[in-house]
């Protein structure tokens, strides 16, 4: 901002600033239940407002929908949960202002599972259903989500993302983004180097790579993932994870470093520092209880948005607690593929997200 420039006009032109950059949302009234969808398309002179999904297996969805007992069908046919999914007739509803799309691969093979309006299909769901109706119930303008994940990846070396230094732990070195061994993923020894990667060897950080790129060459073929489209906003993340981290105390120990960065650099990545930032927990963990290298992920989750302790991330990183909305099961057995899991789950993200843009004018 200029010295010489009247207080006045630069404070009018800062508002008006942040007014673009805002994401319309439509109303701070979350109904319980959701009304079904309208049917009608979004308001396509808005841009596409992005929300990109990523982290392991139950990001990508293991939720049951077809059988009996822990499938959607149950649920909504039997129980009467998730009323909006399905219309007068019992048919699954469909969003017309929110596509879901979903990639795994490689940019230049990269393989489509989805890429529809939101409506369910196929034999299971992740939690981008439950996001995908709150976010297209929140929002004027078209809602896109991506997703791009796969399962058994440890933010600790397959996720890690750039800026992600080197660290001690047991004696031993423990890799920093695009760091190699010849022992993939094992640490070395102090005072010797890991391995060149060589193109084709597995380096800490290759799934974040490979994970970002394909978001990006989705991006970059806007109109073949919304029709119509014509401009994008990347307004926000989704990110489920940290199962295999679990499994060993050195990435469990780092998962709070690892997160803050992860949040840093995916902002920086798709050019959008103000996007938002919703995590939720493993579903086995109780916050009260936590046991073992679970009580080091989940106490760095809720960290991220302790507003104290990360004064930049107040008011655009949530967690959302999970251990209340998990029926049982754990991250490792996919919650028994119980779909009233993923839908809690994908709701209570939704919800989150949805309550983060509302408050930010």
């Amino acid at each position: 901002m200029s010295k010489s420039m009247p207080v006045t006009r630069a404070l009018s032109l800062m508002i008006a600033a942040m007014l673009l950059l805002a994401v319309p949302v439509r109303s701070a009234d979350v109904p319980d239940p959701l009304p079904r969808p309208d049917g009608k398309p979004a308001d396509m002179s808005k841009p596409v407002q992005v929300f990109i999904l990523m982290g392991q297996s139950n990001m990508l969805g293991f939720g049951r929908i077809g059988g009996g007992e822990g499938s959607l069908e149950h649920a909504v046919k039997n129980k009467n949960l998730y009323p909006y999914l399905v219309d007068e007739n019992g048919v699954w509803t469909v969003r017309k202002d929110v596509r879901n799309v979903r990639v795994m691969g490689s940019p230049d093979k990269m393989q489509t599972f989805n890429n529809e309006w939101l409506t369910i299909k196929g034999g299971a769901i992740g939690p981008e259903v439950g996001i995908g109706h709150h976010l297209g119930h929140a929002l004027d303008a078209p809602v896109l989500l991506v997703k791009a994940c796969i399962g058994n990846r440890a933010l600790g070396w397959d996720l890690l993302p750039p800026g992600s230094e080197r660290f001690e732990f047991g004696g031993k070195i423990h890799a920093g983004y695009r760091d190699s061994y010849s022992n993939v993923p094992g640490p070395w020894e102090k005072g010797s180097e890991p391995a060149e990667p060589d193109g084709g060897q597995w380096y800490a950080g290759w799934q974040y790579d490979i994970d970002v790129a394909l978001v990006k060459k989705v991006l970059g073929e806007l109109d073949k993932h919304y029709p119509e489209a014509k401009s994008y906003e990347v307004a926000g993340f989704f990110w489920w994870q940290g199962d295999k981290d679990r499994g060993r105390p050195y990435w469990a120990s780092r998962y709070e470093p690892n997160l803050v960065q992860l949040i840093q650099a995916l902002r920086k990545e798709f050019n959008a520092p103000g996007a938002k930032f919703v995590l939720a927990t493993l579903g086995q963990t109780n916050k009260d209880n936590p046991r073992g290298t679970e009580k080091d992920i989940i106490e760095a989750m809720f960290a991220v948005s302790d507003a104290e302790k990360y004064p930049a991330f107040e008011g655009n990183v949530a967690t959302v607690y999970t251990h209340p909305l998990s029926k049982g099961g754990s991250s490792s057995g996919h919650y028994g593929n119980n779909a009233e899991t993923y839908m809690n789950v994908g709701e209570g993200m939704g919800k989150a997200m949805a309550e983060l843009l509302k408050n930010d004018k």
